[in-house]
């Protein structure tokens, strides 16, 4: 893939059609805080953040919740500074032991639901007592690959390939603080 001038990505940001405004989207984090809260008041939970689009909603959820958690973090690989998915490839594994422990997966978007479905049979598999998946944006699809939906999730989208507050476009504009949509 060739590298983007910032020319290209500040017209490519210019095109594109806002979503959510950052105060939709702070709104969005603190209704989410209070529904997880409510599911982990008591259980000490591990917040579990997917590297790399999870970050920024992981720390803000963190910010908002008004319980006890610990952190940790783990990397995986499906779009590939692509605009589609493929194969799941591990870069680094949780530290903390998840054994017994009540695990909350964060990450930016539920599209097909591949990623997340992996995540949670791979904190089954290392004996998490219970895994809650939280995602601020899931993609309205007509077919989804796997059903069901996140245990938590903010904000709806249609099928269209978003970017900002996480979510990347080609590796880029992780850092927007709303969420756009790529005009066709």
């Amino acid at each position: 893939m060739s590298e983007l001038s910032c020319q290209q990505l500040r017209a490519i940001k210019a095109r594109a059609e806002l979503v959510y405004s950052a105060g939709q989207i702070n709104t969005a984090v603190e209704s989410m805080a209070v529904q997880l809260a409510a599911k982990v008041a008591d259980k000490n939970p591990i917040l579990l953040c997917v590297m790399n689009g999870g970050l920024t909603l992981s720390a803000d959820l963190m910010r908002c919740l008004d319980c006890v958690v610990r952190f940790d973090y783990l990397q995986v690989a499906r779009y590939h500074d692509t605009t589609t998915g493929g194969s799941l490839r591990w870069l680094k594994a949780p530290a903390l032991p998840l054994e017994n422990q009540t695990v909350v997966i964060v990450d930016d978007i539920y599209d097909e639901g591949c990623t997340m479905a992996e995540l949670v049979a791979y904190c089954r598999r290392h004996g998490a007592s219970e895994v809650i998946s939280v995602v601020l944006v899931l993609k309205n699809k007509n077919t989804r690959r796997l059903g069901g939906r996140p245990d938590v999730y903010g904000l709806q989208v249609d099928d269209r390939y978003v970017f900002g507050y996480g979510m990347d476009y080609k590796g880029y504009w992780r850092n927007a603080a709303a969420i756009y949509a790529v005009r066709q």
